[in-house]
């Protein structure tokens, strides 16, 4: 005898999380290209992300790390809640507290991760929350260090990670452990605990701070200047 659950068959539960799949969020991603009128070449090059990986999305063919959809997002100026919102919902100006109950995140299944994208109602927000079970045990080559403008916060709140980043430093994190650095610098989770590590993460998007500071012009070191100009008053 089938237990009686309360929902129809084919329906989901009303405590499951709602998910994005492939095939909604590449409907979304043609949908934004489209509006802008380019092709899929236009678009590769205005992103960085190569033409067969922009196809494959679209169809619904690949999941797409964080660095690809940040990317498109940022040459597509698709806010990232309206790119992960659930379906039939629209973000709406970001005007007031945004609550998101447990478990009603927006579950997104990436390459190495599962996002569960948090406040997606609100548009225009300078912060990204996600809920994140690191899928990854290995890190198999350069293609799995993602880059991103921005910084990047992690707490682990189950399991152990490994954090690794494209300049060979590797940080380990247990249960409480949190880390912050500049997301621009290639990184990548990795759990290493027998069971699956979950977090809490953080991205945000490059602050004017960051920009100036990285834009700003080496200054030369002023103590030759002060060398010749003594050197001149002696003779």
């Amino acid at each position: 005898m089938t237990p009686h659950t309360g929902t129809k068959p084919g329906t989901k539960p009303k405590d499951e999380a709602p998910t994005l799949d492939r095939t909604t969020f590449g409907h979304r991603l043609r949908t934004a290209r489209k509006r802008f009128g380019w092709t899929l070449a236009q678009l590769a090059e205005r992103s960085g992300v190569s033409i067969t990986t922009i196809s494959r999305a679209e169809r619904g063919q690949l999941a797409l790390g964080y660095e690809n959809f940040a990317a498109l997002g940022r040459a597509l100026e698709m806010d990232m809640n309206a790119m992960f919102a659930g379906a039939g919902v629209k973000p709406a100006q970001f005007d007031g507290p945004v609550v998101t109950r447990a478990g009603k995140g927006v579950v997104y299944r990436g390459l190495s991760f599962a996002y569960e994208f948090l406040g997606t109602s609100a548009a225009g927000k300078q912060m990204s929350p996600v809920v994140g079970t690191v899928h990854a045990r290995s890190i198999n080559g350069p293609e799995d260090f993602a880059r991103h403008p921005g910084e990047e916060f992690a707490y682990v709140l189950s399991g152990e990670i490994e954090v690794h980043f494209d300049t060979g430093e590797v940080v380990h994190l247990a249960r409480g452990d949190s880390l912050y650095y500049d997301s621009s610098i290639g990184h990548a989770y990795v759990s290493v605990s027998r069971q699956l590590a979950k977090i809490v993460g953080v991205t945000s998007g490059e602050s004017g701070h960051m920009k100036s500071a990285r834009e700003a012009p080496v200054l030369k070191p002023a103590r030759k200047a002060v060398a010749k100009k003594a050197g001149r008053s002696k003779s």
